[in-house]
């Protein structure tokens, strides 16, 4: 795959197509802004009239004098009351503009991070193992949580801000113009100035908001690693080392986050300054043309009310481009998630997959994780529909990779599997998937109700389905013992069950699916010699008319499968033993 260069146009190409379904909403918001110039440009109207028409002797400017009967602009009280009521009426749309506007920059703001979260989940569900097994959960829940709201700052906050302000300084440019053309480009002499302020910082500040989101996702992988291996941390007493742990990552993000805050606020003083000097720039010309006669006092106070709001935009496009490159950074993450490109995929022509009869063939499989180690190599074997397949061999040597392949959540290097004489990569994944139910060694469970974590397996299935599978599987009497029945909250992981009883579910839930291929990953390896004969006894009934592979250590555990497979540094035997000739010996 080519890689993607994130230049700012590209990011800003993608945000805006994946904000296309909300272009509507922007319009809105955009024209908003646009109603907030004129506004704006009103704005210090009633203070002319105040200090040129009812202190002095001047007429109304044009353009309100055509609107005010003759009655009200020739008595001084009654401009003052009409001052006082413009000033208020102004306020009051400025404000109602306002209200609007944030209402719909909040509505659509929260819909475009909302979207693009659920676009990045949908799309990491879709990785491959190797993805996940590479890049670690923390990073990715980092960049779904923290780096995708980069689309509403960037949208929301960004362009149409940066272009309200654009045209903001060039109405308020264009009124001083016509006003008095001297201060005008006096008033406009800082841009150029800014600019290359903005553009130099601009260039120092995106690598470092990059390398601060990084060490943040860093901070985030230490808390996600200690919570979710708890346990682990409490019985080796390892608290104290991990607290220091995370404590030197997270002074570490301080350290850099303040050197940072120091170049914004050098930043900010910088642009104060330079708009400062044009500011005093125009003071002194503007009462030098007061004193010589050719403005009005009303007229410079209009002068300057605009010239602060001219730097306003000013101020706010160079601060906005400086601020939107720790968006850009965020949106760069993000997007770069996103075209992940999944390993594990459908063909163009992919077939479907219903009810297979389960004969399953390896030929000259190989697999490595990384193409520099092989795990497996050169494994061929066939086993026959209804067939039970027991698999043995040392701690790492590649048992749970061989079957990891079936599924594909991984696919081989080299050679292929069949089932059904047919390619497993050239099934549908959904429909591959759906052939098998999975009972591995540490059941994982949800942290909701005994009944919903059944359920998981086949969506739409009733209560009595759900009770049935209880039964199959061994678990229905230790669960109507409990208070709440199959409504009882399971905790975190499953954590308020024992073991055992987690792996009853585990089975359940795979009675409940009844799937044409089982896996087992050593489902009785943790428990008592009671529970085991209780899973045993429930794990026999699971396999009838299955296609089954188990994984086990106990070579007893395997005492009911047609064939044996020894995983021996990559490589596979093939031992096959029949029932009759075991109960014969």
């Amino acid at each position: 795959m080519t890689k993607i260069k994130y230049t700012d146009f590209e990011i800003c190409r993608r945000i805006l197509l994946l904000a296309r379904p909300y272009w509507f909403h922007l319009v809105g918001i955009f024209t908003l802004e646009l109603l907030s110039v004129p506004l704006m440009l009103l704005a210090p109207v009633p203070l002319k009239i105040a200090v040129d028409s009812v202190v002095g002797s001047a007429p109304l400017p044009n353009f309100i004098q055509f609107f005010i009967p003759d009655f009200i602009s020739q008595s001084k009280m009654s401009l003052l009351w009409l001052a006082a009521s413009l000033q208020i009426f102004i306020v009051l749309l400025m404000h109602f503009e306002y209200l609007i506007e944030y209402i719909l920059q909040t509505y659509t703001g929260e819909k475009l991070k909302l979207s693009f979260r659920q676009g990045l989940f949908r799309h990491v569900q879709r990785l491959s193992f190797s993805f996940h097994d590479t890049r670690g959960t923390a990073d990715s829940i980092y960049r779904i949580q923290y780096d995708a709201p980069a689309i509403q700052y960037i949208t929301i906050s960004g362009f149409i801000p940066l272009i309200s302000s654009i045209l903001k300084l060039v109405s308020m440019a264009y009124v001083i113009y016509l006003m008095n053309v001297h201060l005008a480009l006096v008033a406009i002499s800082v841009t150029p100035f800014l600019y290359v302020l903005a553009s130099q910082y601009n260039k120092r500040l995106r690598p470092k908001y990059n390398h601060i989101q990084v060490m943040e996702s860093h901070v985030l992988g230490i808390i996600h690693e200690v919570m979710t291996s708890f346990r682990v941390v409490k019985a080796f007493g390892r608290e104290e080392s991990e607290q220091e742990r995370f404590n030197n990552r997270s002074n570490e993000t301080l350290k850099k986050k303040t050197r940072l805050s120091f170049i914004e606020g050098s930043f900010s003083i910088l642009v104060n300054l330079i708009t400062a000097a044009g500011t005093s720039a125009v003071i002194m010309i503007g009462f030098t043309n007061v004193i010589a006669g050719s403005m009005t006092i009303g007229e410079l106070l209009i002068v300057l009310t605009y010239l602060s709001q001219v730097y306003g935009p000013l101020k706010s496009i160079s601060q906005q481009t400086t601020s939107l490159q720790s968006s850009f950074s965020c949106a760069h993450r993000a997007l770069e998630l996103l075209d992940e490109i999944p390993d594990v995929t459908d063909k163009p022509n992919a077939k479907s997959l219903h009810h297979p009869r389960g004969k399953i063939e390896y030929r000259d499989v190989s697999f490595s994780y990384d193409k520099k180690k092989t795990v497996l190599e050169d494994v061929s074997f066939v086993v026959e529909p209804g067939s039970r397949v027991g698999i043995q061999g040392k701690t790492g040597a590649g048992k749970t990779t061989l079957v990891s392949l079936l599924p594909r959540f991984y696919d081989v290097t080299s050679g292929e599997i069949l089932i059904d004489g047919v390619d497993v990569r050239d099934y549908k994944l959904q429909d591959l998937r759906n052939q098998f139910s999975i009972v591995l060694q540490d059941s994982v469970l949800f942290s909701t109700t005994i009944a919903e974590n059944i359920l998981y397996a086949k969506k739409g299935a009733t209560q009595e389905d759900v009770i049935q599978a209880a039964r199959a599987a061994n678990a229905y009497d230790f669960i109507i013992k409990l208070p709440d029945g199959y409504n009882t909250l399971v905790g975190e992981r499953g954590m308020k069950l024992s073991g055992g009883e987690r792996q009853r579910i585990a089975l359940a839930r795979a009675f409940l699916k009844n799937a044409p291929i089982l896996l087992l990953d050593e489902p009785t390896s943790s428990v008592d010699t009671k529970t085991e004969e209780l899973i045993m006894d429930a794990m026999e009934r699971l396999m009838q008319n299955c296609t089954t592979f188990m994984i086990a250590h106990r070579l007893t555990t395997l005492d009911n499968c047609d064939m044996h497979l020894e995983v021996l540094d990559g490589r596979v035997e093939l031992l096959k033993f029949f029932k009759s000739f075991q109960k014969q010996t």
